[in-house]
C-alpha cells in the first residue's frame, strides 16, 4: 500500500514536470511587433516602502524622469510604519509621502489596501494604479507600455522582472539567472498561450475601475500570487508587457535570502489552501484551462514540499540495509529516462541566458554555485510547510544604492 501512494505521488510530480518542461518550450519564440499608442491613461504610482531611506532616493529620481509627460502620472511613497527618514526624503523631492502607523497589521498587503482607500478618496482620479517596491528601478518608458496595453484593453498587467543586482554574490547571481528563465519560460510562454501571468509583487499596473470593483484583499505574506488567483477566479487574465521591465534588489547573503523564500514559502502554502481546489472545481465545471493551469501553480510549494519527502524516503529507505519499501519511477522506465529528465532541465537555463542576451562568462559560471541555490529551496519549503501559519510579515534589508544607468551599462557590457 505504501508503495502504491509513492509509486502514484511520483506520477503526479512527474506529470507537473513535463507539463511545466512542454509550457516552457512555447516561452523559446518572442514576438516583438507591438502597436504604440499616444500616451493618455493617467497613473497613480505607489511605491511600498518600510524604512527605505537608503534606496528610495534613487527609485524617486528614477520614477520623476520617466519618458512620459509629466502631468499624467504621481507617485505616492507608502511610508509604513516608517522609523527612519523615507517619509522626509520623499517630500524633499517633491512626491507624496503618505505615512500609514498600524502596528497590528504589518505588512505590504494592508499597507496597499489602506493607500488605496486613501487614493479613492482624494480629488484627482486616476485611470490605473502603479505599484512598486521602494529598492525597485525602472526603464523610463514602463508607463508607455503600460499605456498601450491599457488602452489595447489589458486590466492587470505585470512587467517585467529583473535584478539590478546580480554581480554581487554567488545569491544574487542565482536570483538573477531563475528571473530570466521564469519571465522567458514560465511567463512569456503563458502569453504566448492565451494564458494567465501571474503578479510577481512589483512592477505591477491594475485599471482602476476594476480595483475598486473587486477591492485589493490580498492581505498574506504573498499579496501578489493571491490577487494572480482572485483575479483568475473572475475571469481577469493578468498579462505580462516583456517590454516593461523593472529592476528589483535581491539579498546578497544566503541567509537573507533563505529568510525572504522563507516567508515567500509561507504565504504559498496559505494560497494553495484557499485557491487550489476552487479554481480546479471551477476548471473542470467550465473546462477552463486557465483556471486549471492556476489552480496547479497554486500548489507549487505543496509539488516541492512533497517532492523533498518523496526523494528523502525513497533514499533512505535505499541506504538501511533491509528490504526495500519504496520504489523509485525510473525502476520501471528506460536506463536513459532519468539522465534525460536531468539534462532538459539543466539545459533550460544556459538556454534562457542565450536567448537573453547575457554574454557574461562569469555569469554563466554561477550556473554551477545556482545549483546549490535550487536545491536549497527543498529544505526550505520543507520548514515552510511546519511554519505556515505563521504570518509575521519579515523585512528585507535592502542597501545598494544603484542608479539604472549603471543596471543598463553593466548589462550591454
Amino acid at each position: 500500500m505504501a508503495n502504491s501512494v509513492m509509486i502514484a505521488l511520483q506520477i503526479f510530480l512527474a506529470f507537473i514536470g513535463v507539463y511545466q518542461f512542454v509550457l516552457a518550450l512555447f516561452g523559446i519564440r518572442r514576438k516583438k511587433n507591438r502597436v504604440q499608442h499616444k500616451p493618455q491613461k493617467s497613473f497613480a504610482v505607489l511605491v511600498a516602502a518600510h524604512n527605505e531611506e537608503k534606496v528610495v532616493g534613487a527609485l524617486i529620481e528614477n520614477l520623476k524622469n520617466l519618458d512620459y509627460p509629466k502631468e499624467l502620472y504621481d507617485v505616492f511613497v507608502i511610508c509604513d510604519n516608517c522609523t527612519d527618514g523615507t517619509a522626509d526624503i520623499a517630500r524633499s523631492m517633491g512626491v507624496h509621502a503618505c505615512e500609514r502607523r498600524n502596528n497590528q497589521l504589518k505588512g505590504k498587503g494592508y499597507a496597499i489596501e489602506w493607500m488605496l482607500k486613501e487614493l479613492w478618496a482624494m480629488p484627482r482620479q486616476y485611470d490605473a494604479v502603479v505599484m512598486f517596491d521602494a529598492d525597485n528601478l525602472v526603464k523610463t518608458d514602463f508607463l508607455t507600455h503600460m499605456n498601450n496595453d491599457l488602452v489595447e484593453g489589458h486590466q492587470v498587467i505585470q512587467g517585467y522582472l529583473d535584478t539590478k543586482n546580480p554581480d554581487d554574490s554567488w545569491v544574487t547571481a542565482s536570483y538573477g539567472i531563475t528571473y530570466w528563465y521564469c519571465n522567458r519560460l514560465w511567463q512569456l510562454s503563458r502569453k504566448n498561450l492565451g494564458m494567465a501571468n501571474f503578479l510577481g509583487g512589483t512592477g505591477m499596473t491594475f485599471d482602476t475601475a476594476l480595483l475598486k470593483e473587486m477591492g485589493w484583499g490580498a492581505t498574506s505574506l504573498v499579496e501578489d500570487l493571491e490577487f494572480s488567483m482572485r483575479c483568475v477566479q473572475r475571469g481577469v487574465h493578468p498579462v505580462l508587457n516583456y517590454d516593461a521591465k523593472v529592476y528589483d534588489e535581491k539579498p546578497v547573503s544566503f541567509k537573507a535570502s533563505a529568510r525572504q523564500r522563507l516567508r515567500w514559502m509561507q504565504g504559498h502554502f496559505t494560497v494553495a489552501r484557499h485557491y487550489f481546489f476552487p479554481l480546479l472545481w471551477a476548471s473542470t465545471k467550465e473546462r477552463n484551462f486557465v483556471k486549471f493551469d492556476a489552480a496547479l501553480y497554486s500548489i507549487s510549494a505543496y509539488t516541492t514540499f512533497l517532492g523533498f519527502v518523496g526523494t528523502a524516503l525513497i533514499w533512505i529507505d535505499n541506504i538501511i540495509p533491509a528490504d526495500n519499501i519504496f520504489t523509485s519511477i525510473y525502476a520501471y522506465l528506460p536506463v536513459w529516462a532519468a539522465g534525460a529528465a536531468f539534462l532538459a532541465a539543466a539545459l533550460m537555463f544556459p538556454l534562457v541566458m542565450a536567448l537573453e542576451g547575457i554574454k557574461s562568462g562569469k555569469m554563466y559560471a554561477h550556473l554551477v554555485s545556482m545549483i546549490f541555490f535550487q536545491l536549497s529551496w527543498l529544505p526550505i519549503t520543507f520548514y515552510a510547510f511546519f511554519t505556515q501559519n505563521n504570518k509575521q510579515w519579515s523585512h528585507t534589508q535592502h542597501t545598494r544604492v544603484i542608479r539604472l544607468e549603471e543596471v543598463q551599462s553593466k548589462q550591454a557590457s
